[in-house]
């Protein structure tokens, strides 16, 4: 009789630990996708900097405002109102200067523009 009580209990513990064990693995792999994408030397010299909006929105102006309208309200690209609420720095830098997006081009702006490019999004 003892058997069958402890029976259920050890299938609950398996599948309590396997449950663990899949959250565990899922959130390993959340981590390390950003600590890879972080030690990208430069995509760290870029979160480390303070950028400048006002001249992030002059860099738009001159680079990006063709595409995605003087106002970032979209034209041939998309509108970047509100973009930095549903995407992190990391993808951001990675959009910009990945050009894996066409018909965006691949552009690779030196940090500290990146970094003020980043602070104009921000405040839209």
């Amino acid at each position: 009789m003892e058997n069958q009580l402890a029976q259920p209990e050890i299938i609950v513990r398996r599948i309590t630990l396997m449950v663990l064990a899949v959250l565990l693995a899922i959130g390993a792999g959340v981590l390390g996708f950003h600590v890879i994408q972080v030690s990208d030397p430069y995509v760290h010299k870029v979160l480390l900097l303070n950028g400048d909006s006002v001249r992030g929105q002059a860099m738009f102006q001159i680079n990006c405002a063709g595409c995605h309208g003087l106002q970032a309200d979209g034209s041939v690209g998309p509108s970047l109102q509100h973009v930095s609420q549903h995407k992190s720095k990391i993808s951001l830098i990675h959009q910009v200067t990945s050009g894996q997006t066409p018909p965006m081009p691949k552009f690779q702006p030196s940090a500290q523009e990146m970094a003020d490019l980043l602070s104009y999004l921000e405040k839209l």
